[in-house]
């Protein structure tokens, strides 16, 4: 589930750029008419907002890019010249826009109002210096994380390798964490990676001062605040919901973990799993968030799952071009039009060999006008397969509302644009595989079978509900100052115990800053977006299986050729983010409301038999 949507922040050297870009002749924050303000200058300030900010969003979004695929300190700067720019303008705009707080104005420019006042993400503070340092810092922090490597590693007892002087990135610890089954080396690899976090706290406490300032100065009391605003709803309406959606799906997660836990037991007998959290360096994934590569370990039925996807795409002889076009084919079998040419031209697939680069998975629009690209360093396997699809759904969704004002263009909400490609990747499922000529039949689907592919599929979107649920709640208290800095790991720790079940491989160190280890922290992306997509995906897969007149289990279907479920699919694309989200999602649906019950019809009968083998077992864990 590594995925994330186009980046606010984004490339171009430029001091003094808005004054090169003309925006300097813009109608905003010139000469403001004397007395009330009307609607007709609302909408004027609407259009040249949208003007301005696709101008200053391009240069930003050209920058990033070459930052993230060519790291230098050059391009650091470049990209973080060209983000504080952008933070600056939006921050004015922003509030600048409290002017017309009381005016009656027509739907559309009320809508857009709306969405500039929750469109920025780390709003700047007005002093130019703190604006530049804030850019500095969070330009800073990723190009950290992107860089870092363990080096450490093979100093420690290790039977595997004896080239004590190797130094693994991410890429290839996520590796070894997937394959290995020897639990110093998993932990030693987790610890590693962990610590490479240390020296971003400081940056991070900063970055918190400095963006609440910012939060303050555009009417809002904290970030977290800000980041509550941006569903159609109040900041505590938004909480209450993702507790509600939360508590449908938690008795789904707590099976899954009993029987994790239980069966892992045989594998690490010595790891303490007598006890009731599960020891995060076991499951498979630097972040304990996604546990699909312990299905060897936990496949319920031996020898019932067919045919190994990774291997038939090798045996097929895949490669990235090829991936890339497969997943395409999906988009345009449901009616949707095809990927520019330039997206062929300009997206890396592959890792350079001579830089360093951002392996992270990500799509973008560069030019807010079709410049489509995705970026990634592809392996061809079955995780690629599935990430390709993701990606591609960004992709579309550009692609569909790219002629909307720039305010208009992103999802119905964020969880939106996530959840749009994990709904395609629903239907990448072995009759879809054997339809494309992976599979040169389709492999067995009794039972055991069936029960197998819901595990695999469970292992990744199942037991990844409570880490996307926690990673915001986490910030929350943060921006808020609840939990301050010395508290940042107790909290970051205690919240894995109560939502997810799961423990820190040693007592953790107030010292060290382990929520710095995942990505969305030093890259500063909201994370509720993922939690709601895992709960919205399972919805619209519902919906478009019953708009292709698929009938049979919910897990069976795949919209694959279904122009049907593709003109559902294209009417909520184009709507960008025009429509409240409630709107948009009964255009798609015909609910107005988001409902986890989707994926517990999904996942019904696994959960079945989940409860079937986790009785006269140990099962839960103290929630503080």
């Amino acid at each position: 589930m590594e995925y994330k949507t186009r980046s606010a922040s984004s490339p171009a050297r430029a001091l003094g750029l808005v004054l090169s870009l003309g925006l300097a002749l813009s109608p905003t924050g010139l000469a403001r008419a004397s007395g009330k303000p009307t609607a007709a200058e609302a909408k004027a300030f609407i259009e040249s907002v949208n003007r301005d900010l696709k101008k200053l969003q391009v240069a930003s979004s050209r920058a990033e890019w070459v930052k993230l695929t060519y790291i230098t300190d050059d391009t650091e700067e470049m990209s973080a010249n060209a983000e504080a720019e952008l933070l600056a303008y939006r921050s004015r705009v922003i509030k600048e826009a409290a002017r017309f707080d009381k005016v009656k104005t027509d739907a559309d420019t009320a809508r857009q109002l709306y969405l500039l006042k929750q469109s920025s993400t780390v709003p700047a503070p007005k002093d130019p210096a703190k604006t530049q340092e804030l850019a500095s810092i969070t330009s800073k922090m990723s190009s950290l994380y992107g860089k870092a490597k363990v080096c450490e590693l093979w100093t420690a007892q290790h039977p595997l390798d004896t080239n004590k002087d190797k130094c693994l990135d991410l890429e290839e610890l996520t590796q070894l964490l997937a394959t290995s089954r020897q639990a110093p080396e998993l932990k030693a690899a987790y610890k590693g990676w962990h610590a490479t976090a240390v020296p971003l706290k400081p940056m991070y406490q900063r970055y918190v001062e400095l963006g609440n300032e910012g939060a303050r100065e555009i009417g809002y009391s904290d970030i977290a605040a800000l980041w509550k605003s941006g569903y159609d709803m109040s900041p505590a309406a938004f909480e209450t919901e993702m507790e509600r959606l939360w508590q449908q799906v938690k008795p789904l997660y707590q099976d899954l973990q009993c029987y994790t836990k239980n069966r892992l037991k045989t594998t690490y007998p010595e790891e303490g799993l007598d006890k009731p959290y599960i020891p995060a360096h076991l499951l498979g994934n630097m972040w304990a968030q996604d546990w699909s590569n312990l299905y060897p370990l936990l496949e319920p039925f031996p020898g019932q799952s067919g045919v190994d996807v990774s291997e038939a795409l090798k045996a097929k002889n895949y490669d990235a071009m090829k991936l890339t076009k497969l997943g395409e084919n999906f988009f345009t079998s449901l009616g949707l039009k095809p990927l520019p040419p330039s997206f062929y031209e300009r997206s890396m697939l592959l890792k350079p060999q001579d830089r360093e680069v951002v392996c992270h998975a990500s799509a973008w629009d560069i030019t807010y006008d079709n410049d489509v690209r995705i970026k990634m360093c592809m392996q061809i396997d079955q995780d690629n397969l599935l990430t390709v699809h993701h990606e591609l759904g960004h992709i579309y969704y550009y692609q569909y509302y790219h002629k909307l004002p720039v305010l208009y263009q992103n999802a119905a909400h964020d969880g939106f644009h996530e959840a749009i490609g994990d709904t395609m990747t629903l239907s990448v499922n072995a009759a879809y595989l054997q339809k494309v000529g992976v599979f040169d039949q389709v492999p067995p689907n009794n039972a055991e079978a069936q029960i197998n592919a819901l595990m695999r599929m469970a292992l990744e979107r199942v037991a990844f509900l409570p880490f996307g649920y926690l990673m915001d709640k986490w910030r929350w208290d943060v921006f808020s100052g609840k939990t301050p800095p010395a508290q940042y790991n107790e909290t970051w720790w205690n919240l894995r115990r109560k939502y997810q079940g799961i423990d820190a491989p040693e007592t953790p160190v107030s010292t060290n800053f382990d929520p710095g280890a995942k990505f969305h922290i030093p890259a500063n992306t909201p994370y509720a977006r993922y939690f709601l997509a895992d709960i919205l995906q399972f919805q619209l897969h519902r919906a478009l299986c019953k708009a292709a007149g698929q009938t049979g289990p919910l897990y069976a279907c795949s919209i694959y050729g279904s122009k049907e479920a593709g003109q559902s699919l294209r009417k909520l694309l184009e709507l960008g983010s025009s429509k409240p989200w409630p709107e948009a999602l009964k255009i798609a649906t015909g609910e107005s409301t988001m409902d986890a019950s989707a994926i517990l019809d999904y996942f019904a009968p696994l959960q079945v038999w989940l409860k079937e083998q986790n009785k006269n077992q140990t099962c839960g864990w103290p929630e503080n």
